[in-house]
């Protein structure tokens, strides 16, 4: 394990679900020099600010969790600005990262890098083996342009730049937006509603037989951790120079109805479920396969149930609240 508590560690978007998740981790470990900015203090699309931060602050190791998000309407309406933040927010920072000589660094991507009709479970070398998906397409790219960079700076450069590739997260700090939020927080929000009024029943799109898988954001965190720690000779004898990225998920799925029933049991709802079939299922399964993490000593500690009791507290005492 290569853990110091005293280097200096930025966690770039620490404000997100992902990053703030991270920090908590760190902390708890027992890092001391957490370093966080902003977008009042430091504006990752500005090259320049980067290289000035970085010049500045003594980075010592990075955790890459900055990235422009949303679910299918965001991505479909704003195509030019998911591409063009994501590709420059990542370059900017493992630039500015190898130019002040960070040798550790951890890029967080998405499992939306495969193709659409990736075998399952995805495995890390379906990567660039087919057509992805086209309504996430350009934020792909960018999650896939990142990758890359990392393993071109470690041939190049002799970096130590690594990357996850995470499944469907969830969480406190997740997105409750009512328009692009992804499926977890959408339905949570939607039983607590219904939940409040006495609904008699909730509908559902799709015919609920969809499978996905669902990792709490505590866990995603662990496990960023727990690669970027790792002994640089374990972590390059279980990828490879160019096919670097590991993969992480619970190894499990559920069905979109086995979720359902699951959020009725954790907010109390009374009513019932109602599968609307004329609506679009979508991909049939998304599930990935983590056998290359589970080799390098990690896997997933959090139930499902478990982790939507967490979500649903932390909703409602911080979203909730504040719509009061």
């Amino acid at each position: 394990m290569n853990r110091n508590l005293n280097e200096v560690v930025f966690v770039a978007g620490h404000r997100g679900m992902v990053g703030s998740a991270i920090v908590r981790r760190l902390q708890a470990l027992g890092y001391t020099r957490v370093l966080t900015a902003g977008r009042d203090q430091l504006d990752l699309l500005d090259q320049a600010a980067v290289q000035g931060f970085f010049a500045g602050n003594g980075v010592q190791q990075v955790y890459m969790a900055a990235a422009r998000v949303g679910g299918i309407h965001a991505n479909n309406t704003y195509p030019a600005d998911f591409i063009y933040e994501n590709l420059m927010v990542e370059a900017n920072i493992i630039q500015a990262a190898h130019v002040h000589g960070v040798q550790r660094l951890l890029f967080l991507g998405s499992s939306c890098i495969y193709p659409k009709h990736a075998e399952q479970p995805m495995r890390e070398d379906a990567l660039m083996t087919g057509v992805l998906e086209p309504t996430n397409e350009p934020y792909a790219i960018a999650k896939i342009a990142g990758i890359k960079l990392c393993e071109s700076y470690n041939r190049q450069h002799g970096r130590d730049y690594r990357s996850v590739m995470p499944t469907n997260l969830y969480g406190p700090h997740d997105n409750y937006h009512p328009e692009n939020s992804h499926v977890i927080p959408a339905l949570l929000q939607r039983f607590h509603a219904a939940t409040q009024r006495g609904d008699a029943e909730v509908v559902i799109w799709g015919s609920g037989s969809p499978m996905r898988e669902f990792l709490h954001v505590d866990d995603m965190a662990a496990a960023c951790v727990h690669v970027m720690e790792l002994e640089a000779e374990t972590y390059q004898a279980n990828t490879q120079p160019m096919l670097s990225h590991i993969n992480v998920g619970t190894g499990v799925d559920c069905s979109i109805r086995e979720l359902a029933e699951t959020l009725v049991r954790v907010t109390g709802f009374k009513g019932q479920l109602v599968f609307d079939a004329t609506k679009p299922d979508g991909t049939p399964r998304k599930l990935l396969d983590v056998s290359r993490l589970k080799a390098l000593g990690w896997q997933a500690s959090i139930g499902l149930e478990d982790g939507l009791r967490d979500a649903y507290e932390w909703f409602v005492a911080n979203v909730e609240q504040a719509r009061k």
